[in-house]
């Protein structure tokens, strides 16, 4: 056998005895001898270094280090899951699904692992590229970390498709969680909080060699694609599986939703004997075609639920309460607490929401107070224990002025919250309002964070969004931690948000209940910021999903002096507050107004790509037929139910061909 040879006969013998160990948890030599041919590759790689292979298992041990992690947008976006907390929750979801699939529906259950989220991309069987979770929308590439993971394969095996997305969970299992402590209190150095957050931290090392020497696994748990030939979520699971993915088995389809309750009470109890955490079951719809006939909401799939178990609780002492001021003027009362473990993480402080939520629970600093994470991650005080309390302990005064610059608070009919309404002297509100512009979802300005924000706004260099595009590089230099490079980066990064599309730009304004998805709905519909300015509260309200709340929301904001002038700016400065050419060349309105459902499997085009065209258009999805339905595009095995309704109500089927055509 030549070396050629013995490379590639090392390479395909390591990946098997990886996968046998790691992914079977059945070895089948020692790791003595794992280690000796391991070596013998690493030498024979060396004396070959035209035989190199980006996916060899010499390169487990890592090596490889990432100053800046690059930030990839998603091809497919990574969703989160909406959340339930009972059995009504679930059979309120399961009546909702029901009124929008035709036959019965199976439900796959798997459990909730708490983790970091990732996405792998696989192209020619070969690892190609990981992306953390990141805002669902775009994630950093931490592809030299994740193949460090020895549960994850670099090269698959078996029938799997030539390019497609797996996603899952990065994990740290107790027992590894355990000994990497232990090590750490030797070496003299502080033990880590909890799995999941060292998990995390762990895929943005910068080293991944240090990344290799962390017991992290990867789950997996869904497969992302089209034509993938996969027709249920259960056979993703086995499909991944014998492709050499670590896939729980522990995960069942089951055909009603008793038999999911029953799934959820055992795992309840049985949770505890796992290996690692779990903090809840997703239930999925089965069907892959049903799913993709239920679709999502902005947030979430309408397909899938996360049943969440009941959080752990602990009391602490209530030491005192503060406020804080956000961006809006809102207040929000806080809890500062004796810290507590809860969790996994030490808890100092909780929201107290509100005046109402204070005077509910009657809580009083002093007070021995019950506190449990809602769905695991926010503290919240949900108890007092009166048992406790003090016989000189005195009801909670709501304040009456706000904290940071004095202002009489306000609330208004119908708020829970109350207000400062000193929007441009607050400093908290100044810095929230330039915070949110820069956020990642908004401008996304490289080279500025909060905390630059901070020291440019006390340093007096700044009020608002638009004071940033007046900055010189020696304006800043003098400012804290700030070196040449760096200002020099941030100038840049701000000139660079002049090219950011203008639905971000709208959502970077910060208009009260001006979301992302309103923003893109409001820029898509107007084109402009000129003409959305210059709309009266029921032309917004007639805008699609946009509701009275928000249009006069919007309305107010361009008829206030201090928005106008911002705008003014922004729009001097050449900031993008109207649609690209680009993007108003794939829009028309021959759809505009229309609903359309869409139904069934199509040839010529994916669904995904139907609905963008719609979009494009001006119609707008729906997922279930009603008398305000424009018509129905019906593809290939549409459930009977939806054609007979659409019948009854007389409303037109088009085939895919003929809604292709009518564009």
């Amino acid at each position: 056998m030549s070396d050629q040879e013995l490379i590639a006969q090392l390479r395909k013998e390591l990946r098997q005895h990886n996968y046998n160990y790691y992914v079977l948890d059945q070895p089948i030599i020692s790791d003595f001898e794992f280690d000796m041919k391991l070596k013998q590759l690493q030498d024979l790689e060396l004396q070959y270094p035209q035989m190199q292979d980006l996916n060899s298992p010499t390169l487990r041990v890592g090596g490889a280090v990432t100053k800046n992690f690059k930030t990839v947008v998603h091809a497919h976006r990574m969703y989160s899951l909406d959340n339930s907390y009972s059995k009504s929750d679930l059979l309120d979801w399961e009546k909702r699904i029901k009124k929008l699939v035709d036959g019965p529906i199976a439900y796959t259950c798997e459990l909730k692992y708490d983790g970091a989220s990732i996405s792998i991309t696989y192209k020619d069987g070969m690892l190609f590229q990981a992306l953390t979770r990141g805002d669902g929308t775009q994630g950093d590439d931490v592809t030299a970390n994740v193949k460090t993971i020895k549960s994850v394969p670099l090269k698959l095996q078996g029938d799997y498709p030539d390019f497609f997305e797996i996603r899952g969970e990065i994990i740290l299992p107790f027992e590894g969680f355990k000994s990497m402590n232990e090590s750490r209190i030797l070496d003299g150095e502080e033990p880590f909080k909890n799995p999941r957050n060292t998990a995390s931290g762990s895929l943005k090392l910068q080293n991944s060699s240090e990344v290799a020497k962390r017991p992290l696994e990867c789950l997996l748990y869904g497969i992302v694609g089209e034509n993938t030939g996969i027709i249920s979520q259960f056979d993703n699971l086995k499909k991944a599986r014998s492709w050499g993915f670590k896939v729980p088995k522990e995960a069942q389809c089951l055909d009603c939703i008793d038999a999911v309750l029953k799934f959820i009470e055992y795992w309840d109890s049985a949770r505890h004997d796992l290996p690692y955490e779990i903090d809840g079951i997703v239930i999925k719809v089965n069907n892959l075609h049903q799913q993709a006939e239920l679709g999502f909401t902005a947030k979430a799939p309408r397909w899938a639920m996360a049943y969440k178990f009941k959080a752990e609780q602990v009391s602490t002492k209530l030491n005192y309460i503060s406020y804080q001021v956000g961006r809006t003027g809102a207040i929000t009362p806080v809890a500062n607490l004796e810290p507590v473990a809860l969790a996994g993480t030490v808890v100092k402080r909780a929201s107290l929401h509100n005046a109402d939520q204070i005077a509910k629970l009657d809580v009083r600093v002093g007070d021995t107070v019950f506190i449990e994470k809602g769905g695991e991650i926010i503290p919240k005080i949900t108890a007092v224990d009166l048992s406790k309390r003090s016989n000189d302990s005195t009801t909670t005064l709501y304040i009456s002025e706000c904290p940071e610059c004095q202002t009489p608070l306000t609330r208004k009919s119908g708020e829970a919250q109350h207000y400062c309404f000193n929007t441009l002297g607050c400093p908290p509100q100044i810095i929230g309002r330039i915070q949110h512009y820069i956020s990642r979802k908004a401008l996304d300005i490289e080279g500025l964070g909060g905390e630059t924000v901070t020291l440019l706004v006390n340093a007096s260099l700044i009020q608002n969004p638009a004071d940033l595009y007046t900055l010189k590089i020696e304006d800043i230099l003098p400012l804290d931690r700030m070196a040449q490079k760096s200002a020099e980066n941030l100038i840049l990064g701000i000139e660079a948000s002049k090219q950011i599309p203008f639905e971000r730009v709208l959502f970077g304004l910060g208009i009260r209940y001006v979301g992302e998805t309103v923003a893109k709905t409001l820029a898509k519909h107007y084109k402009s910021i000129s003409a959305l300015s210059e709309a009266t509260v029921d032309n917004l309200e007639a805008v699609d999903e946009i509701g009275i709340k928000i249009a006069e929301s919007v309305y107010a904001f361009f008829r206030n002096d201090n928005s106008i002038r911002l705008v003014s700016r922004l729009y001097s400065y050449g900031l993008q507050l109207e649609l690209s050419k680009a993007a108003l060349a794939n829009q028309t309105s021959i759809l505009a107004g229309d609903r359309i459902v869409v139904s069934g499997v199509f040839e010529k085009v994916s669904r995904s790509e139907l609905k963008k065209l719609i979009d494009a258009n001006g119609g707008k999805v729906v997922s279930s037929i009603s008398a305000k339905t424009t018509y129905l595009v019906a593809g290939a095995n549409m459930g009977p139910s939806k054609r007979q309704k659409a019948e009854d109500l007389g409303i037109p089927i088009l085939t895919e061909q003929s809604f292709l055509d009518k564009l």
